[in-house]
């Protein structure tokens, strides 16, 4: 009887733990993180305009390479993206930096990097082109796979940019709020964003005829936007943080 008190203790935690997480707070919480998140990794990887890059970087390859490259792509960015979501934030942390001022550092890298999606579109598909074909080697590689990871998960899919962004989300949890819905919410989201990856890399050939350049640069814009609107949020959150935190001490001093 007493070796089935400790089975039964699990089971009831394991029961609570399930119900808290599937709770409707922390539905609301991940679907509500979800729905910042989406957007913002969308738009600062862009896989609509990094596919007309990656089928430059593969021009000559058969088909099955061109799947199996975008797929590998795919993976390696879900990794880069799901360890500075979960492990970004707290490495900063580790190191003495505050969470708001990752924030105010995250937002202002996103918000200026959209501003140049919005201005120059033309010199940021320049910089990933020299990044992914680093001057035709990656096309010319005999072994398609080890270009997979460098250049063409990172930096060309995932840059400073990306990492910044997901380490901002990653450290955003508000206060009280359950913290695993809301990670689980944003990794959703990285999860959702390397699936367009994949099918937009591995139909990139078909997407530049149908799209064609033009047609890539105004989803491009469309996403700068949001992308902006979206870093002057974190950027926002982050100065908050600063007042909330300095009137405080103002408060305990006085």
């Amino acid at each position: 009887m007493l070796s089935q008190k400790p089975a039964l203790l699990g089971t009831c935690m394991s029961a609570d733990f399930t119900a808290s997480l599937f709770s409707g707070g922390a539905a609301r919480v991940a679907t509500t993180s979800f729905l910042l998140s989406f957007p913002a990794l969308f738009s600062i990887v862009n896989p609509f305009g990094a596919s007309l890059i990656f089928a430059q970087a593969t021009a000559g390859r058969s088909r099955g390479e061109i799947f199996a490259l975008a797929r590998l792509v795919a993976f390696y960015s879900f990794v880069l993206m799901v360890v500075s979501i979960w492990c970004g934030g707290k490495v900063l942390v580790f190191f003495g930096v505050t969470l708001n001022a990752l924030r105010v550092a995250g937002g202002t890298v996103v918000a200026v990097r959209a501003w140049g999606l919005l201005q120059t579109p033309e010199s940021i598909e320049a910089q990933k082109e020299k990044q992914a074909l680093q001057g035709g080697k990656t096309v010319r590689s005999p072994n398609w796979s080890d270009a997979a990871f460098f250049p063409l998960a990172m930096p060309f899919t995932v840059g400073p940019g990306t990492i910044a962004v997901a380490i901002a989300l990653g450290s955003g949890c508000p206060p009280g709020e359950p913290f695993l819905a809301y990670e689980g919410g944003i990794t959703f989201a990285a999860v959702c964003v390397v699936l367009i990856v994949w099918a937009t890399y591995a139909g990139s050939e078909t997407l530049v005829s149908m799209l064609g350049v033009t047609g890539t640069r105004i989803v491009s814009r469309m996403a700068a936007l949001v992308l902006l609107c979206i870093g002057v949020q974190i950027l926002a959150s982050g100065v908050q943080g600063f007042a909330v935190d300095m009137w405080h001490h103002i408060k305990a001093s006085g």
